[in-house]
């Protein structure tokens, strides 16, 4: 926004031999000079035509040549950040040790591409967009020292095309003063934008609240046959939402950007009709429509889902308000009872189904049900394991202990075999799920942890004399051609690591008879519940025994015997 021409007027007041507390003449020789940009001591200079270091390099050489006239040579560089990262690196030396005659003035629309050594080294003036209404001023002046009659709307639409710009606005202008008559209307500037007018997209916008899509295709269609580009309707649809966004959330003082002021009480009800949470959904799907337009062939055609979709999009913000409980549920049905569930429900806790629950705010702590104290630590847990879901509750039951270790937190102790257990438990959804379960039980917010603690229980039993062992078994299963131990503790399985050995090990005897070789299964060799690998399965899924399906048995002679023992 009047970057270069800022630049010349620096270089005016620098060396304008009349200058007055900074204001230059602007009438001397110097001043004419800079202005018509004819000056040989104000040197302008294009980046994106410049940009290579042999410029820079023809620059340097120049620097230290004295002025001509003036007090100060300038050099003012437009369009900086298009200079390759050589030539910023040969001119960073002259930005260092510039001589005292010399200024460097950059002018850049994208200051982040200017290297941080070379912003280190400049005094930064970032310029701001100018407003719609001083540009509309602007423009009106210029309408009438040229002797043109244009409507203030349309003002008001070239301004806010302009986006801020007062050059970009003042081209615009000319364009259409050029195809004019001497009156410009707004139909004038829809005309040669290719744009909708304001009436339209209100039109268009009330029968999408209305949810109405046959109307909508309808303005949509005679929209583009009258000339409007479907690229630009979208823009308009875009910004138009955008303006609903801004009085949905009372920016009363906020300028509309796609329809004039006079239509802000109409956009105020629709907004209010629609709601937030639709309002920012309809601009989520705008926004991505934009973007496959962008790539497409059929650009009407998307611009047409895209508006029937927003017909059909429902009130977001009465289903927010229902989830969070702020509209009341619809009460049951009076033939319908509440025992009828009763079924699905038990059926649910047999099969050991988990509701899905979605995230919520948890709700302030109710009055305490069991005081917090160690002393009813056993109570709470078996309170937990009650109240909260089958994954946690599951988890829950592997603990020997609760632990309180604070005035609110307790800690979930664990015996080191239940790695599985402390995992789910520390799952962020059963956490929460226990934390909430547990502050509504004792009346305050707890934090819940979880410890592996030896369970001094399970480690007296496993130290018992006999444990392991089957009934019935003696020295004598030596005979039977295999060596049985007694199995690892729960939590570890002990597998020989080479079958070479295992077979190496067992005793040989003499082959028996054919017809004398017992009976043999291997599936009733071992008690399963006795077996390391079984009882691990069992207490990390809580599981139990409840039968056992024999193999078919095998009558071989030893060898085959050996063989299949080392197959299994």
């Amino acid at each position: 926004v009047g970057k270069t021409s800022t630049a010349r007027i620096l270089a005016k007041a620098l060396n304008c031999p009349h200058v007055k507390d900074g204001v230059p003449c602007n009438s001397c020789e110097i001043c004419d000079g800079i202005s018509a940009g004819n000056d040989v001591d104000v040197l302008e200079i294009d980046g994106a035509s410049n940009r290579g270091i042999d410029d820079i390099r023809s620059l340097r050489a120049n620097v230290g040549v004295r002025s001509m006239r003036t007090k100060y040579k300038l050099y003012i560089i437009d369009e900086v950040h298009m200079l390759t990262r050589e030539a910023f690196n040969a001119l960073l030396k002259t930005l260092e040790e510039p001589p005292p005659n010399v200024k460097f003035v950059f002018c850049t629309t994208e200051p982040n591409k200017v290297p941080d050594t070379i912003l280190s080294r400049c005094q930064r003036f970032d310029f701001s967009v100018i407003g719609d209404a001083p540009i509309a001023q602007r423009l009106g002046e210029i309408a009438v020292a040229e002797g043109f009659e244009v409507a203030e709307e349309a003002l008001e639409l070239v301004a806010r095309r302009a986006r801020g710009s007062m050059r970009d606005s003042q081209s615009l202008f000319d364009q259409l003063l050029a195809f004019s008559d001497g009156s410009v209307t707004a139909d004038d500037v829809h005309r040669m934008l290719g744009t909708a007018d304001d009436d339209l997209l209100v039109e268009l916008f009330r029968n999408i609240v209305d949810k109405r899509p046959g109307e909508v295709l309808r303005i949509v269609d005679n929209a583009l046959a009258g000339g409007v580009q479907a690229g630009e309707l979208m823009d308009q649809i875009i910004a138009y939402s955008r303006d609903l966004m801004v009085i949905a959330a009372g920016g009363e003082t906020v300028p509309l950007s796609a329809v004039a002021s006079r239509h802000r009480a109409t956009l105020a009800q629709q907004a209010a009709t629609l709601g937030m949470h639709s309002v920012m959904a309809a601009f989520q799907i705008l926004a991505s429509a934009k973007s496959q337009m962008f790539r497409s062939t059929f650009a009407r055609t998307i611009l047409e889902m895209t508006l029937a979709q927003l017909s059909l999009l429902e009130n977001l913000s009465a289903v927010s308000d229902l989830l969070s409980g702020r509209i009341p549920s619809l009460p049951a049905p009076a033939g319908e009872s509440q025992s009828a569930s009763l079924p699905d429900e038990k059926k649910n806790a047999e099969l050991g189904t988990e509701s899905v629950q979605s995230e919520h705010v948890v709700p302030a702590p109710s009055s305490p049900q069991i005081e917090f104290r160690q002393e009813n630590a056993q109570q709470i847990l078996q309170q937990l394991v009650a109240r909260t879901g089958f994954a946690a509750a599951a988890g829950l039951r592997k603990a020997h202990a609760l632990a309180i270790s604070g005035p609110n937190r307790v800690d979930v102790q664990l015996d080191p075999t239940y790695d599985f257990a402390r995992k789910t438990l520390e799952q962020a959804e059963h956490r929460s799920s226990i934390e909430s379960t547990l502050s509504n039980l004792v009346g305050q917010a707890v934090a819940v942890t979880v410890q592996l603690v030896p369970d001094p229980a399970r480690k007296t039993s496993d130290e018992s004399p006999g444990d392991g062992q089957r009934p019935g078994q003696a020295s004598s299963d030596s005979e039977a051609g295999s060596k049985v131990t007694a199995p690892a503790p729960a939590g570890s399985v002990d597998r020989p690591q080479n079958r070479t050995e295992q077979r190496r090990e067992r005793p040989r005897k003499p082959a028996p008879d054919p017809e004398d070789a017992p009976a043999t299964n291997l599936m009733t060799e071992v008690d399963p519940s006795k077996d390391a690998f079984v009882q691990q399965v069992i207490d990390v899924f809580d599981a139990k025994v409840v039968r056992i399906t024999a193999g078919p048995t095998v009558k071989t002679t030893q060898g085959e015997a050996e063989s299949s023992e080392s197959d299994v």
